[in-house]
């Protein structure tokens, strides 16, 4: 029978909560991980709506982009609205799980999904940090040379653009004399060894360098490993902030807000004009993602669309970039469907369903 903890482990490979913001709140929220699942409701964020189109569709897990519980809890009760609907969850035995930021910086995530619904071509990362990888190196007998490698690829280690399993290997002598209490792969305790070796080196996303670590010291048949990690300048390919592709043909800056507007289907957004007069190059980041403006404009965009933009970055914008705030609902809520398509494609036996409240407080007039 299919658990909780399956489907969060599909999610978490392809939004690892290692990749989140360092002060979000990812992961399992309320539940019991080894529970079967009757039914998936994914949505943007929880409402009492939702928590009801969950029980009628008798969908035991609900999976939304926005923490409910994001600041930490000092006491859970119904005078808050969080707490109601946690409480609410709960007593009627359904599980919690939230995919944000980790969803956000992923590739095939929030701002991917967004990007295809205008319709841009080329879609790429537009902000990638660098020194988010690590270089790590081991010490290896020739005959174990195959097994360490395939066992740190494995692992997540050695992906370096379009290619995977990349390694150095470099043959050499390695010498160690055992101590008493060691079990020597070779040698004898108290003589001094001297070992034909394969120093292995390959790079690995910083926040998986433990379980490459684990992956290789399990595959070694060395009693103490000796191994490196080095701290690298190269930028993860897989994750970063925000995207950035060209329209198939260029639009009049009033075509694009209208094509903008009808693509998300949003009734306005709010903008200041640029110096182009028309657009085809585009940054887009979803929710929040004016701190992205000054990356959209070096990376030379037309127009940048995101949303909770503050009046000053609309000065600072202005004449610069098209900068335009569609809406935070607007931007983000297409991931629903991208996450019930992915589920539904692994976990053909379950039932997933976008959910069907709108849970956009805002109304326009």
């Amino acid at each position: 029978m299919l658990k909780i903890q399956d489907i969060i482990y599909e999610i978490e490979a392809w939004a690892p909560p290692a990749i989140a913001w360092d002060r979000d709140n990812v992961g399992l929220q309320i539940g019991n991980p080894e529970e079967t699942v009757t039914g998936v409701l994914a949505a943007l964020e929880v409402t009492r709506d939702v928590i009801q189109e969950a029980l009628q569709k008798k969908c035991n897990l609900i999976i939304t982009h926005h923490p409910l519980i994001f600041q930490p809890l000092k006491n859970l009760t119904n005078k808050t609205l969080s707490g109601k609907l946690a409480l609410s969850i709960a007593q009627n035995k359904l599980n919690l799980y939230s995919a944000h930021t980790n969803l956000d910086f992923t590739h095939g995530g929030v701002n991917f999904v967004l990007g295809k619904k205008l319709d841009l071509q080329d879609i790429c990362f537009l902000y990638q940090e660098a020194g988010s990888m690590k270089k790590i190196s081991v010490f290896v007998p020739p005959d174990y040379v195959n097994a360490v490698t395939d066992a740190m690829t494995k692992a997540g280690a050695g992906i370096i653009g379009d290619y995977e399993a990349c390694s150095f290997q470099l043959r050499g002598t390695g010498t160690f004399r055992p101590l008493p209490g060691s079990r020597p792969f070779s040698g004898e305790v108290g003589e001094l060894q001297h070992e034909d070796e394969v120093r292995i080196e390959m790079v690995s996303p910083a926040w998986r360098t433990n379980a490459v670590v684990t992956a290789m010291t399990d595959a070694h048949p060395y009693d103490e490993v000796a191994y490196d990690v080095y701290p690298n300048e190269a930028i993860d390919p897989g994750y970063g902030a925000g995207v950035i592709g060209s329209l198939r043909e260029e639009m009049s800056v009033e075509d694009f807000i209208a094509h903008t507007k009808k693509s998300i289907n949003t009734p306005a957004v709010r903008w200041t004009r640029g110096r182009a007069d028309s657009v085809r190059r585009v940054a887009i980041c979803g929710g929040s993602g004016s701190e992205l403006l000054q990356v959209a404009i070096q990376k030379k965009a037309d127009a940048f669309v995101t949303a909770d933009v503050k009046y000053h970055f609309f000065h600072e914008a202005h004449g610069i970039i098209h900068l335009i705030d569609a809406g935070h609902y607007e931007t983000e809520h297409h991931i629903v469907e991208a996450i019930v398509d992915r589920l539904q494609k692994k976990f053909q036996d379950i039932s997933c369903y976008p959910t069907r409240s709108i849970t956009n407080p805002i109304i326009y007039s």
